[in-house]
């Protein structure tokens, strides 16, 4: 019987995507910034080798350096377009890259592909072998860079069926960063962590405002009051504030403040991996 004021689950708990997929507790997930795919503005002619080869150093520096897992993202693909825009070049590069670069990296992989295009990352992990998917609008709609860009969960599990590709889990951010949060404001965070839930997500995301940002922590406990799944740190988690983000959240997904300089397109530090991953031991010596 539930207690009062205890909150009722969305659906029947399932299990823990995160103790499924990752070795460790507070699992650290890197970000690969992959170069500009064929078919976009700042695609220069490099070969698919250049393309491959950059993001294959990368996952090996995460690996090194004790990194989890990997996440593979379209980053360069600027201006971002909508999920269905999204062309079938930038599906196939990033189906080569990802394979790659699980070749390169013994730890799980994932896919995102910007902006939104969850079908187009179910596709993506069914050829690559990866583990997972970031969706960073898994249901209802916000006002985006791109315009307004809406939730499409239920064409994405149901093609995630058609693929026969249900090990693939579902990262799916609650609070989307690069945008206004909601089309009418009048639900709390809360609120849509529970839809993310009842959605079908397998891990919900806690991020800031824009790429880079530190997630604040009401942010992680609004998230965490919402949802009984497992909850990430989606952008600005550093050596400096790890403690503090991971005594509240799951783990976290990590980009920039691993490059050089803390600027997201520069090239993975090892150094910087290292540091971070020692730092974070403490917080799981102390779980």
């Amino acid at each position: 019987m539930r207690k009062s004021g205890e909150r009722m689950a969305m659906l029947p708990k399932k299990v823990n995507a995160l103790t499924k997929l990752f070795s460790s507790s507070k699992p650290l997930i890197g970000t690969i910034h992959c170069s500009a795919f064929p078919g976009s503005p700042r695609y220069q002619g490099e070969s698919m080798k250049v393309i491959i080869q950059h993001a294959v150093e990368e996952a090996r520096a995460y690996a090194e350096g004790g990194m989890n897992g990997i996440i593979v993202e379209n980053s360069w693909d600027l201006p971002f377009l909508r999920p269905e825009d999204v062309w079938y070049e930038t599906v196939a590069t990033m189906s080569v890259v990802a394979d790659s670069v699980r070749e390169a990296a013994s730890v799980p992989i994932g896919i995102n592909v910007l902006a939104n295009a969850g079908e187009a990352a179910i596709a993506v992990a069914k050829a690559s072998r990866a583990s997972f998917i970031r969706v960073n609008q898994w249901v209802n709609a916000y006002v985006s860079n791109e315009g307004i860009v809406q939730g499409n969960s239920a064409r994405i599990l149901r093609y995630r069926s058609v693929l026969q590709a249900n090990d693939v889990a579902i990262f799916a951010d609650v609070h989307v960063k690069h945008g206004a949060h909601a089309i009418v404001a009048d639900r709390p965070v809360e609120e849509q962590a529970r839809d993310a839930e009842f959605f079908d997500a397998d891990v919900t995301i806690a991020t800031g405002n824009h790429t880079g940002d530190v997630t604040p922590i009401d942010e992680i406990e609004s998230v965490r009051r919402g949802t009984y799944l497992p909850v990430l740190i989606g952008s600005g988690l550093s050596v400096e504030n790890a403690v503090a983000l991971l005594e509240r959240a799951d783990g976290a997904i990590v980009g920039t403040s691993l490059k050089h300089n803390g600027e997201w397109w520069g090239r993975v530090s090892l150094d910087r991996v290292r540091a971070l991953v020692q730092e974070v031991s403490r917080v799981r010596l102390g779980s």
